[in-house]
C-alpha cells in the first residue's frame, strides 16, 4: 500500500524518550487507519538510540552532517509518505494527537504548523524567557517582514506535504530551518495554516541542544537576512529622506532650536548620511541579486523590474547629473576664492558650497559605478 503519512524524528542521543515516542506514532497509524512510517533521522548518537529506532521497526537514516536542519532534510528526503509531519523525540508532543495535523494536509493545505499558544503550555514546558520574549518577538518579526499569519513561527511540530517540502528549497542547516520552511512557503506562495497543539516538558534529563541566545540569534538572522527590504532598503530610504530633508535647510541657514544652533557642522553628519542610506539601497539591490540567482529567494515580477527601472543609461544619466553639479559647485567656490586674491574666507558661508560640492561628487561617481556593477549582473536577465 502507498504511504500516507511519515513521521520524521530528528535524534541525537534520545534514549530516554525515543521508545515512547516512537510508540505513540504507531498508536497513532492504529487507530485512525493511517498507513504511516516513522523515520528516525540520527545525527550521530552514542547513547543507543540506533538500537531502539532498529529494534521498534523504524526506518533509520544515518546522516552524517550535524546541525538540526540537516538531521530532517536527511530525514525527509528518504520519506516516502505523501505528507510529512516532524517532531522532535523528546516527548514534549503528543505523538498520538497528529490527526488534526494530517486532517489539513488532506484538505491541500501545503504547510500546518502547531500553535502552541493556542493549544496550550504545560508547567515547565518551556523556559520564561523563551515563552514571553524569545518566541513572540521572532515571531512577531517574522509576520511584519513576511507577512505571513502565523503566531508560533517555532513550533516544532509541522507538517507538510512532500510535493511542498520539493518546492520550498530548504538551504539552512541549524536551528532557523525552521524559520526558514514557514519564510520559503510564503515566499513560494504555498498554503499555510495552524492548528492549537499541546506542549509538554519533555522526559529527557540531559541539558536541550537548543542554546537560547545563539540559536535565538540565528533565527533573528535569517529573518533580516531573508528580508533585505526590512535589513537595507527601508533604511536606506528613511535615511536619505531625513539627510536630505535637513541637509537642504542647513544649506539656506542654521538650524535654531532654543539656545541650540545647528550650523555646518551638522550639514556635514546629515550629507554623509544620505551617502550611508545610499549605500545601504545598494546593497539591497545586490543582496537581492545575490539571493534570487542562488535559489536563496524566489524570482518574482519585482525582481525583473529591477532591471528595467535600474538600468545603465538610467544610473549614468542620474550620476553624470550629480558630478556636473558637484563640480560646477567646486568652480563656483574657486572663483569666489579668486575674488577674494585665494585669502581667507568666511568658513561658514563656504562650508555650505564645499560640503554639497564633495557630497554630490562622491554621490554621483557611486552612482554611476553602481550602474556599472549592476548592469553586468543583469546581463542573463
Amino acid at each position: 500500500m502507498n504511504i500516507e503519512l511519515s513521521v520524521v524524528m530528528p535524534c541525537l542521543n534520545e534514549a530516554e524518550t525515543l521508545e515512547i515516542c516512537i510508540t505513540k506514532a504507531q498508536s497513532f497509524f492504529k487507530k485512525n487507519n493511517v498507513v504511516g512510517e516513522i523515520i528516525i533521522a540520527d545525527n550521530g548518537s552514542s547513547d543507543g538510540s540506533q538500537a531502539i529506532a532498529k529494534k521498534l521497526n523504524t526506518v533509520l537514516i544515518p546522516v552524517k552532517n550535524k546541525g538540526y536542519g540537516n538531521a530532517l532534510k536527511g530525514g525527509i528526503e528518504k520519506a516516502q509518505g505523501t505528507y510529512i509531519i516532524m517532531a522532535d523525540a523528546d516527548d514534549s508532543y503528543d505523538f498520538e494527537d497528529l490527526l488534526p495535523f494530517l486532517l489539513k494536509l488532506r484538505e491541500g493545505y501545503d504547510l500546518v504548523m502547531g500553535n502552541r499558544f493556542k493549544g496550550g503550555i504545560k508547567k515547565n514546558a518551556m523556559p520564561f524567557i523563551h515563552k514571553y520574549l524569545g518566541n513572540p518577538v521572532l515571531s512577531f518579526i517574522g509576520r511584519l517582514f513576511f507577512k505571513i499569519n502565523i503566531r508560533d513561527f517555532h513550533c516544532g511540530l509541522r507538517g507538510f506535504s512532500k510535493e511542498a517540502y520539493g518546492k520550498m528549497n530548504l538551504k539552512t542547516t541549524g536551528m532557523e530551518f525552521a524559520s526558514e520552511m514557514i519564510v520559503k512557503s510564503k515566499l513560494n506562495n504555498l498554503s499555510i495554516t495552524e492548528v492549537p497543539t499541546i506542549l509538554y516538558p519533555d522526559g529527557r534529563t540531559r541539558k536541550p541542544h537548543l542554546k537560547t541566545w545563539r540559536d535565538g540569534w540565528r533565527h533573528l538572522r535569517f529573518l533580516a537576512l531573508y528580508s533585505p527590504k526590512w535589513l537595507f532598503l527601508y533604511p536606506s530610504i528613511i535615511m536619505m529622506i531625513t539627510g536630505l530633508l535637513i541637509s537642504l535647510r542647513l544649506i539656506n541657514q542654521p538650524i535654531h532650536i532654543k539656545d541650540i544652533v545647528f550650523d555646518v557642522n551638522t550639514l556635514l553628519y546629515t550629507s554623509s548620511l544620505i551617502l550611508v542610506g545610499f549605500q545601504c539601497f545598494i546593497f539591497y539591490a545586490l543582496t537581492k541579486i545575490f539571493a534570487v540567482e542562488n535559489g536563496l529567494l524566489p524570482k518574482s515580477n519585482r525582481y525583473d523590474k529591477l532591471f528595467k527601472y535600474l538600468n545603465l543609461e538610467f544610473g549614468l544619466i542620474i550620476g553624470a547629473i550629480l558630478l556636473i553639479f558637484g563640480v560646477s559647485l567646486t568652480f563656483y567656490s574657486l572663483n569666489l576664492w579668486e575674488d577674494y586674491g585665494f585669502g581667507n574666507l568666511d568658513p561658514q558661508y563656504m562650508l555650505r558650497l564645499i560640503i554639497p560640492a564633495v557630497f554630490t561628487i562622491l554621490l554621483g561617481v557611486q552612482a554611476i559605478l553602481f550602474s556599472l556593477f549592476f548592469s553586468i549582473l543583469g546581463l542573463k536577465n
